[in-house]
């Protein structure tokens, strides 16, 4: 647990979050340990928390209830539920981006450029992505936004190797995650555990102009390559799930979606769940994501649009959101 604590304490000293900070924790606090070791390192480090939980431990109009009266300066949680929470603050009329938060920290899934902007646009916060796995720990962190991972190497022995050949893929080629924990797991050790990920591998040097990130630019960086995300296959066309996700959010007009593949008269159908913020027509946005999802996926949806902060009471239950659901059988 000491070098548990220590890994994920180390994402606070990369963002420059010190003592006297206050943190809001809507990481789950069930039997996953991320909840409880990110609310013991900021602890750890002198910064005040106040243990959430996800929404099936606090519900999420108490957590944002919370944040407006504690007023946190930093916000812990998947990127998903960051999204559930701005969806159920709109519905709500409360603005996230007046409240003071100047940092929220994610981990546990892939966050996009387009997902990452409309997090930062919702909260008025910028965001920084962490990287661990429950087979070894909190293995790294952001120091510049969307660079890759800077990784405790001196906490977890990592290796880049050729998904076919399993040699050491050369630095900058694309290989296959393999980590060792070197200090954590004792009770369980993983040793070379392939974790699946497919990811670039950049060793530790010097920043444009010369200039050092910062004290954790010692450390090499791991960059996922976003190739292991999901996909639908509808009539025959491939349609990932990042792929989408990217084209719905960069539409600022959309709060929120939901895409489920169906069967209907032995058809398969790609239906589109939509909440458009306030403020736009609900019949021209849907209409205009109709015919752009077919000139860029060659696949015409099927548009339905929803009362905002429907699909957060739909996630609530959910850890991570069922946004992608294919209900084919």
């Amino acid at each position: 647990m000491r070098y548990g604590v220590l890994s994920f304490a180390r994402v606070f000293d990369c963002i420059g979050c010190t003592a006297g900070a206050r943190v809001h924790d809507s990481f789950p606090l069930g039997i996953h340990p991320v909840g409880h070791v990110f609310a013991r390192a900021a602890q750890a480090r002198g910064i005040a928390v106040n243990w959430a939980g996800a929404g099936t431990t606090t519900a999420s109009p108490l957590q944002l209830e919370l944040i407006q009266r504690l007023k946190p300066t930093l916000w812990l949680g998947m990127s998903s539920y960051a999204l559930h929470l701005a969806n159920l603050a709109e519905a709500k009329g409360v603005d996230l981006s007046k409240l003071g938060i100047k940092h929220v920290m994610c981990s546990a899934e892939p966050v996009s450029q387009a997902k990452r902007d409309k997090i930062e646009r919702s909260w008025g916060a910028k965001l920084t992505d962490n990287f661990g796995m429950t087979e070894a720990g909190m293995m790294g962190s952001e120091d510049v936004p969307g660079a890759g991972f800077r990784i405790w190497t001196d906490l977890y022995y990592v290796e880049v190797l050729d998904p076919k050949t399993l040699e050491p893929a050369k630095e900058g080629e694309v290989g296959t995650l393999v980590v060792t924990a070197l200090q954590t797991n004792n009770v369980t050790p993983f040793l070379r555990w392939s974790s699946g990920d497919l990811v670039t591998y950049s060793e530790a040097k010097e920043e444009a102009g010369g200039k050092k990130a910062g004290p954790f630019s010692v450390f090499p960086r791991i960059k996922h390559a976003h190739r292991t995300a999901g996909f639908f296959k509808v009539r025959g066309i491939n349609l990932g799930h990042q792929d989408l996700e990217d084209f719905m959010f960069r539409h600022l007009e959309i709060g929120d979606f939901r895409a489920e593949a169906l069967t209907e008269n032995l058809l398969d159908h790609l239906h589109l769940s939509i909440e458009v913020r306030r403020g736009s027509n609900p019949a021209e946005v849907a209409k205009r994501i109709e015919v752009q999802v077919k000139e860029k996926f060659e696949l015409t949806p099927r548009v339905v649009v929803l009362e905002t902060g429907t699909l957060a009471k739909e996630f609530e239950a959910n850890v991570k959101a069922a946004r992608f659901v294919d209900r084919r059988g």
